[in-house]
C-alpha cells in the first residue's frame, strides 16, 4: 500500500458485544456492527473490535472520546466485517510521522554556538504550571501564535530561540500530597510528561534541548543565588506583617486561598494576624518601574494597570496632634497622609486602619471592648473586600481626639477598615464634603461636613454629593496660626499648605506609592528554601555561602501544615539543624520557602544558557538574545508576573548580569477562549417553558437546551418549535467545575493538530476572547482536505492517496504569479502583525482561485507549501517532501512578493463613439488596439453603436482611451 493512507479499518462482531459504558449512561448490546445513538444532548457511533468498545461522539458540542477494555477473555468471533472511514488527508499518519522527525533530528534545536552576525529573534511563552488536568483547547492560542512567529523568523534567516519550560512549584502539588501521600516531584513530573506530551503532539517548534523546571535542583541553585544579591544589598528583609492565618488548619494560606473570609478548602474562619515573614524591597524600584513603562511595546492596558499597581501619588504627610482626656496635647502624634493638603481645613475627623500600631494607646477605657470587638472582625477581611466602594461603611469611635494643626478644632479619631494599615502611614484625615467614601461615613455617623472647595459649577456645590475635583478654597484661614488659602486655586492652595508645614514643622511633602514591597514567604514545603541560617545563640541571620548552593528540600513523608504556624520543613529536624557555615556554630535553617514567583521571575535568561554550572547565563550570550522580542501570555499576569520579574531583572542590571533594563521588548496577551455556547431556558414549577425575555416575576429554574433543538432570530436565540421562547445564551471560561473543558488531544484525534492549530488563529484576532465551537474546525479542516486535494490528487477507490503529486514543471503564467504573489504579500504582512486569522483568509482565497486552474506549476505550489507551513507544519512538510525535497522545510527562505506581480494588472479603458464617452472596458494594461476594439464590440451598452456599422477609422491611446470613428455619410444612406 502506498504512503499516506487515508483509511481506518474497524473489525466488527457479528455477535452481540458486550455492553458500552459513555460516562453514566449503559448501552445494551445490540445485534448490529455499528448504531447511532441520539439524545436529546448527545450523539454517538459506536464501533465494536473483539473485546475493545470505541465511542467517538459529541456532548454538548464537546469532542469526546474513550476506549473501553472489557478484559472478558471471549474468543475473537471468526466472521468480521470490515469499514473503512475516508479521511480528507491522512493526518493520523503524517502527522506523528513529522513529529518523530523534527524529534528524531532536533530540527528545532538552537546551538550553542550560533552566527551571531545573523539577526536573532526571541519568542516566548509564558512559562505553564502543568497541572494534573493536562490542557484543554484555550492552552494552545498563545502557543500556536509563538510557534508561527517561530517558525517564520527562522525562514527569514533569524537565529531563533523558542523555548519551553515549567513552573512546577505550587500549591496544587502540594495539597495533593497532603490529601494523597503522593510526594509533589512525583506528581509534578508525571503532569510535566503529560503536558509536554500534549506540546509535542501539537507539532510546537520548541527546542526541548533547554527544558527546565522550577522544581530542579540545578534551577533553583541560581534562584537561590539571586536571592543572596538581593539580601546583600539590602533589598531582602524580615519584618512582621498581617498574613492569612487559618486556626483550623494551622497553616497561613496565601490570598487567592481565602474566599469570603474563610479557607477554600473547607470553608474555616481565616483571620488576619501579624507574623514574621520575608519580603522583597520592590518599593526602592518604585519609580524606575513606572518611568520604563514608557519605552515599551505592551499593550497600554497592561501599563496602565502596572502604573496603577504602583500608584504613584504626590502630597503631604501632616501631623496631627493627639489631645488628653482634658483637651491638652499629648506627645504623640498621628501621621496622616493625604493628597489634597488644600482641604485640610475642611478634615472634620481622622480614621486609623484596625491594625494601626498607636491604635491600643489612643482607645478610651469605655470604647475598648467595642474596638476590639471591631478590628477582630476586621481581621478577618481581605485588602479588597475592606476596600471595595460599594460595601456599606463600618467604623467604631476610638473615644479619643486630635486637633486639626490648622483650624485648631479638637475632631473625633475613628476605627474603620476602608484604611488600610499598609497604605500611606495607615492614618487619614476625612474630608466629608470632598471623598466620596468619608462622605458615606460622615453622613452615617452624623459627623459635621465643611465645604472648603468650591467647584467652577456653583450647582455641584449643592447637589448633596461629595465633589472631588479642584476649584476655588473657601472657609480655610486661621490668624493664629499664619495660614489663609481663601481665593487660591486648588494647586496654589496645596503647595502654601505644604510650605506651612514645612516651615511650622507641622508637615511635609511627601511621595507615596501603593506599591507594597513583596511578601516573600510561603509556610510551605513544595517551594525553594531560603539559604539563610540564624544562630542558636542571638538569632543573627546568616546568609549561606554560594559555593554551598543549592540548599535543597529534605524529603519528607508528612505535608501537612504543623498546626502552629511552623512551616512543614520545621518538622525534617536533622534538615534544620545545621552549622553556621564560618564560624561552626550551632544554628536553624529558615523553614520557610519562597513563593512560586520566585522561578518564574528569571526564567527567561536561564533559557539562554540552559546547562551553566558557573554563572546565571553567559555575558556574551545574554548580550545576544536579550531582550525577548516578543512575550506571550495571559492577561492575569499582567501586574505580579510582570512586575516582579521587572523588578529582578533591573536588580540584575545593577551588578552586571543583564545588559538591557528591561526583560521584554514586547508583550502580547491572547485572549480567552470560552466554552461552547450554552443555550438556557426558563421553566415555571408545573414544567412550562417561559420566554426569557419576558420580564416576569414567577419562579422558575433553568434547563439546558441541546443546540439542535435552538435557531436564531434577529438578535436572539429561539426555540426551533415555539419562536416564541426566547433562550438565554452564554459562554463561560472553560473550567472543570463547568464541564465545558475541551480536550485537545481529542480534537487532534479526530481532527489533526494542524487543523486545531489552524482553527485557534481562525476564530479571531488573537488579542479578542472567542468561543469555541466545535463545528467551526471542520472549517478548517475542509481547507486542509482542498489543499492536500490540489496537490496530491483526489483519494483512490480504498481511501489513501498515490504517491507523489500533480504538479508540473511547466512555467506558470502571469495569473498564476499574480495571485501567488498577492498571498505571499498578504500572509506575509499578517503574521508580522500577529493577525493570524486575515493570514489564513488569504491563503484560503488563493485555495479558491487555484482550483479553477487546469495546471500545477510547481513554482507556485512549493511557494504556496511554505506559506502554509507556519500555520499548518504536519501537512506542508508532507508535501514539501511530496514535491521531491529530502529535508524539512523548516530552514527554507520564505517566499517573497516581487512588486512586479503586485500591481493591478488590468485598467479601465474609457470608449468614445465619434469623439462622445459612450461607456468603458476593463482591459489589461498591455491590451493592444484590436483586442480593445473586440471587447467594446462585445460590451453589452457599446456594441449596440458599433455593430453593423461603417468604421472610418479607429483612435487607440494605449492605457488611456479607445475613439471609434464612424462612417456617418454611409451611415445616413442606410437610413434614407
Amino acid at each position: 500500500m502506498s504512503s499516506g493512507h487515508a483509511v481506518l479499518h474497524l473489525q466488527l462482531q457479528a455477535l452481540p458485544p458486550p455492553p458500552l459504558r459513555f460516562g453514566s449512561v449503559l448501552f445494551p448490546s445490540h445485534p448490529i456492527q455499528s448504531k447511532r445513538i441520539r439524545n436529546s444532548s448527545f450523539s454517538l457511533r459506536l464501533y465494536h473490535n473483539g473485546s475493545k468498545s470505541s465511542v467517538f461522539g459529541r456532548k454538548s458540542g464537546v469532542i469526546r472520546s474513550s476506549v473501553a477494555e472489557e478484559g472478558n477473555g471471549a474468543a475473537e468471533p471468526k466472521h468480521k466485517q470490515q469499514v473503512t472511514v475516508k479521511r480528507p488527508y491522512p493526518f493520523h499518519e503524517i502527522e506523528l510521522k513529522w513529529q518523530r522527525y523534527w524529534e528524531e533530528n532536533q530540527t528545532f534545536r538552537t546551538p550553542d554556538e550560533i552566527d551571531t552576525s545573523k539577526p536573532k529573534y526571541y519568542v516566548l511563552d509564558m512559562f505553564p504550571y502543568p497541572s494534573g488536568a493536562g490542557l484543554h483547547v484555550g492552552h494552545p492560542l498563545g502557543y500556536t501564535a509563538t510557534d508561527i512567529l517561530a517558525r517564520l523568523k527562522r525562514m527569514q534567516g533569524y537565529n531563533v530561540l523558542h523555548p519551553m519550560g515549567w513552573d512546577a512549584f505550587g500549591l496544587p502539588a502540594e495539597q495533593y500530597a497532603i490529601e494523597t501521600g503522593t510526594h509533589p516531584k512525583i506528581t509534578t513530573l508525571k503532569n510535566i510528561d503529560r503536558f509536554r506530551s500534549q506540546l509535542k503532539s501539537l507539532g510546537f517548534s520548541y527546542d526541548w534541548d533547554r527544558e527546565i523546571s522550577t522544581t530542579e535542583p540545578e534551577y533553583y541553585r541560581w534562584t537561590q543565588w539571586i536571592f543572596l544579591q538581593l539580601l546583600k544589598r539590602g533589598l531582602a528583609y524580615q519584618a512582621e506583617v498581617p498574613v492569612n492565618w487559618c486556626p483550623a488548619l494551622g497553616t497561613v494560606l496565601a490570598n487567592e486561598e481565602v474566599v469570603d473570609g474563610v479557607s477554600e478548602r473547607g470553608g474555616h474562619p481565616v483571620i488576619r494576624k501579624p507574623m514574621k515573614q520575608w519580603m522583597l524591597k520592590i518599593t526602592a524600584y518604585a519609580d524606575r518601574l513606572l518611568e520604563d513603562l514608557d519605552d515599551l511595546d505592551w499593550p497600554e492596558s497592561i501599563k496602565d494597570m502596572q502604573r496603577n499597581w504602583i500608584g504613584r501619588s504626590e502630597g503631604a504627610e501632616m501631623d496631627f496632634p493627639i489631645l488628653s482626656s482634658d483637651g491638652q496635647e499629648r506627645d504623640t502624634k498621628i501621621t496622616i497622609y493625604t493628597t489634597r493638603p488644600d482641604t485640610i481645613f475642611g478634615a472634620t475627623y481622622l480614621v486609623v486602619a484596625p491594625e494601626h500600631p498607636l491604635l491600643s494607646s489612643l482607645v478610651s477605657t469605655a470604647q475598648r471592648k467595642s474596638v476590639e470587638e471591631y478590628t477582630d472582625l476586621a481581621s478577618r477581611k481581605s485588602d479588597l473586600e475592606r476596600t471595595e466602594l460599594q460595601k456599606e461603611k463600618t467604623g467604631v469611635f476610638s473615644g479619643c481626639y486630635a486637633k486639626n494643626p490648622v483650624s485648631g478644632e479638637a475632631i473625633p479619631i475613628w476605627v474603620a477598615d476602608y484604611v488600610l494599615g499598609s497604605y500611606g502611614t495607615g492614618a487619614i484625615m476625612a474630608v466629608p464634603a470632598h471623598d466620596i467614601r468619608d462622605l458615606e461615613f460622615a453622613s452615617k455617623f452624623d459627623i459635621p461636613i465643611r465645604w472648603v472647595v468650591m467647584p467652577d459649577d456653583k450647582n455641584l456645590s449643592g447637589s448633596g454629593k461629595a465633589y472631588s475635583g479642584e476649584g476655588t478654597v473657601v472657609n480655610s484661614s486661621n490668624s493664629t496660626v499664619g495660614l489663609d488659602i481663601n481665593g487660591l486655586s486648588s494647586k496654589e492652595a496645596a503647595s502654601k499648605v505644604i510650605e506651612w508645614a514645612d516651615k511650622t514643622a507641622n508637615g511635609k511633602k511627601k511621595v507615596n506609592y501603593k506599591l507594597r514591597d513583596w511578601l516573600f514567604a510561603r509556610q510551605r514545603y513544595w517551594g525553594e528554601p531560603i539559604p539563610v541560617v540564624f544562630l542558636d545563640d542571638n538569632g543573627e541571620t546568616v546568609p549561606l555561602l554560594e559555593t554551598e548552593l543549592p540548599l535543597t528540600l529534605p524529603e519528607l513523608d508528612d505535608f501537612s501544615p504543623t498546626g502552629t504556624g511552623e512551616p512543614p520543613l520545621s518538622k525534617s529536624v536533622s534538615w534544620v539543624k545545621t552549622k553556621d557555615p564560618l564560624t561552626g556554630k550551632p544554628a536553624r535553617r529558615e523553614t520557610s520557602t519562597m513563593p512560586q514567583w520566585a522561578g518564574s521571575c528569571w526564567y527567561y535568561l536561564r533559557f539562554m544558557d540552559p546547562k551553566n554550572s558557573k554563572e546565571v547565563v553567559a555575558k556574551t550570550k545574554e548580550m545576544y538574545w536579550s531582550p525577548v522580542d516578543v512575550y506571550v501570555g495571559g492577561a492575569e499576569h499582567a501586574v505580579l508576573h510582570l512586575l516582579y520579574s521587572r523588578f529582578w531583572h533591573k536588580v540584575l542590571y545593577d551588578i552586571g548580569i543583564v545588559s538591557t533594563k528591561e526583560p521584554f521588548k514586547c508583550v502580547i496577551n491572547q485572549g480567552i477562549i470560552l466554552g461552547e455556547v450554552q443555550y438556557i431556558a426558563h421553566k415555571d414549577s408545573d414544567g412550562n417553558l417561559l420566554s426569557a425575555d419576558s420580564g416576569t416575576s414567577v419562579e422558575y429554574h433553568q434547563e439546558l437546551i441541546p443546540e439542535e433543538k435552538v435557531m436564531k432570530s434577529g438578535d436572539s436565540f429561539v426555540m426551533k418549535d415555539n419562536p416564541n421562547i426566547c433562550l438565554i445564551a452564554r459562554s463561560h471560561k472553560m473550567s472543570k467545575s463547568r464541564g465545558n473543558v475541551v480536550n485537545p488531544d481529542d480534537v487532534v484525534s479526530e481532527y489533526g493538530a494542524d487543523s486545531l492549530r489552524l482553527y485557534e488563529m481562525f476564530m479571531g484576532p488573537l488579542r479578542d476572547s472567542k468561543t469555541w465551537n466545535t463545528s467551526g474546525i471542520e472549517g478548517v479542516h475542509r481547507f486542509l482536505g482542498r489543499t492536500w486535494r490540489l496537490i496530491v490528487g483526489s483519494p483512490l477507490s480504498d481511501g489513501t492517496f498515490k504517491d507523489g503529486t500533480l504538479v508540473t514543471d511547466e512555467d506558470p503564467t502571469l495569473e498564476q504569479l499574480r495571485s501567488l504573489h498577492k498571498c505571499i504579500a498578504k500572509v506575509t504582512e499578517e503574521i508580522e502583525a500577529t493577525r493570524f486569522n486575515t493570514g489564513i483568509s488569504a491563503m484560503m482565497e488563493f485555495l479558491n482561485v487555484a482550483y479553477k486552474w487546469k495546471k500545477h506549476p510547481r513554482l507556485i505550489f512549493e511557494a504556496f507549501v511554505l506559506l502554509l507551513s507556519p500555520y499548518a507544519p504536519h501537512m506542508a512538510e508532507e508535501l514539501w517532501f511530496r514535491l521531491g525535497h529530502s529535508k524539512s522545510l523548516a530552514y527554507e527562505p520564505f517566499p517573497k512578493a516581487d512588486p512586479a506581480f503586485l500591481k493591478e494588472s488590468t485598467i479601465v479603458l474609457p470608449v468614445q463613439i465619434n469623439g462622445k464617452t459612450r461607456g468603458t472596458i476593463q482591459v489589461e494594461e498591455t491590451c493592444s488596439e484590436e483586442n480593445a476594439f473586440q471587447l467594446a464590440s462585445r460590451d453589452e451598452k457599446l456594441s449596440k453603436y458599433l455593430n453593423g456599422k461603417v468604421i472610418k477609422k479607429r483612435i487607440f491611446v494605449p492605457g488611456k482611451i479607445l475613439n471609434v470613428i464612424l462612417d456617418l455619410q454611409n451611415v445616413k444612406a442606410t437610413v434614407q
